[in-house]
């Protein structure tokens, strides 16, 4: 489903990814763990288009998307849902307009009453529905910035450092409720995280980054204990 062929990135003089390679097949749930600088971000902006690579490929279901026209990479972008560590809300609007407006800024308003609430309904929080931002725990607002990702029914889910601000046990509830969602809605799963509590926690494929590149490729179940030491 996703493809990086000998991929390689660099700014300045700074080999940010060098001949990184891997598969990441439909419905699976991978963690890409590295260091900071080790090129975790830039390999998630690679994805989405918002980068290109300097040499290598970078495909989705057979096509290229450094070569997908405005068009189709606006097309391709709604098929994505992207969560970040500083969950990105607006806190003059309520939790149901913070996932509505992901589906007005992108012309989708029909129905928008029945997916955000199916939405909402996903990541349980149907009974919060009118609180603001500044009301909510770090793990609610999270939940929230999920439920935003998840309104355009995604079928890739890309979760950049998801638990960087959250305490242990929101990390763990965050970690099973992603796993949800890749069980139970089949969507394609894809965190970036230096978390190991997370990893120990839902035991995913995990991608290991390390100065551009990708050392290991580790099975689900797998153990890789002494990265974190």
């Amino acid at each position: 489903m996703i493809s990086f062929s000998h991929v390689q990135k660099q700014f300045g003089k700074h080999h940010v990814l060098q001949d990184v390679s891997f598969h990441i097949a439909q419905r699976e749930f991978i963690a890409i763990i590295g260091k900071s600088g080790a090129g975790k971000s830039t390999l998630i902006h690679l994805l989405i288009g918002a980068e290109t690579p300097d040499a290598g490929e970078v495909t989705v279901k057979g096509k290229s998307i450094p070569h997908l026209s405005t068009s189709d990479l606006q097309m391709f972008r709604q098929s994505i849902g992207v969560v970040f560590q500083d969950f990105k809300l607006l806190n003059k609007k309520t939790v149901f307009e913070n996932v509505g407006f992901a589906l007005e800024v992108t012309g989708e308003s029909s129905f928008l009453e029945q997916k955000v609430s199916e939405a909402l309904f996903l990541v349980g929080l149907e009974n919060m529905r009118d609180r603001f931002p500044p009301m909510l725990s770090g793990g609610e607002k999270q939940r929230v910035a999920i439920a935003r990702a998840m309104v355009h029914s995604p079928v890739i889910l890309i979760a950049d450092e998801p638990t960087g601000n959250l305490d242990p046990e929101n990390t763990i509830s965050i970690a099973h409720l992603l796993r949800k969602l890749n069980k139970e809605n089949g969507v394609t799963v894809l965190v970036t995280t230096h978390d190991p509590s997370f990893i120990s926690e839902i035991s995913p494929r995990i991608l290991t980054l390390e100065n551009g590149k990708i050392t290991h490729d580790l099975l689900q179940g797998s153990v890789y204990p002494n990265y974190f030491v």
